[in-house]
């Protein structure tokens, strides 16, 4: 089984996506993780990547596009896969759909998760991060015990600048502009399943474990 987890940002797809890997021992699939393990590893796409997110520049589609072709070669070809954080754009949906033809395999689902806007702005920009020790919290889902105070060493609590009202806007730009119209795309297919992202992470996942048919 093959899995797209697409939704807004802020819709938890990164979360769901390691529940199912979890839960269900699928392959995780994150074209950030894969590539801050290749850098780490200094492989020779590790070194290319590199030069561009050192300049703060986007990493092309056609080296996110390799990364991920070779690690879905490396996988056992009946282990489950969960797409997460690709394809974001409709380019990217082409080179999968050839990548998983050429090893005689197709998706099987695209998991759209569906959040409203201001849910989604009220996630992305609650956390705040201990300036003493580095802790996380969330103003609605982890909040401190005292406001402005983290629990674990008493530092001041701050909102980083990628957490701003501002910024999470400019993602839902991006989000809009390029990532959206997959919905179209695999809607064409038959392959979207939406889902409710609404609600705690324990609901979410029950909702989409069924709409994949996973056993509860």
């Amino acid at each position: 089984m093959n899995v797209v987890i697409m939704g807004p940002p802020g819709a938890g797809k990164g979360t769901q996506a390691k529940r199912l890997a979890d839960r269900f021992g699928f392959l995780h699939l994150s074209p950030g993780d894969l590539l801050r393990q290749a850098v780490k590893d200094g492989t020779e796409l590790g070194a290319k990547a590199k030069t561009y997110m050192d300049s703060g520049r986007l990493v092309p589609d056609r080296l996110i596009i390799e990364l991920i072709g070779n690690r879905i070669r490396e996988a056992q070809p009946d282990r489950r896969v969960v797409f997460d954080g690709f394809p974001r754009t409709l380019p990217q949906a082409d080179a999968l759909g050839v990548m998983l033809a050429d090893l005689g395999q197709g998706l099987d689902a695209a998991v759209n998760v569906v959040l409203p806007d201001e849910e989604a702005i009220r996630r992305l920009t609650g956390r705040r991060v201990c300036r003493k020790c580095g802790a996380n919290y969330h103003l609605a889902f982890k909040a401190p015990a005292k406001e402005g105070l983290c629990d674990l060493c008493g530092g001041p609590l701050y909102q980083r600048t990628d957490d701003s009202e501002a910024t999470a806007k400019a993602r839902f730009e991006v989000y809009r502009r390029e990532t959206e119209p997959l919905i179209g795309y695999y809607g064409t297919r038959k392959l979207v399943q939406e889902v409710d992202g609404r609600g705690d992470v324990e609901e979410v996942s029950r909702r989409l474990e069924q709409a994949l048919g996973l056993p509860g």
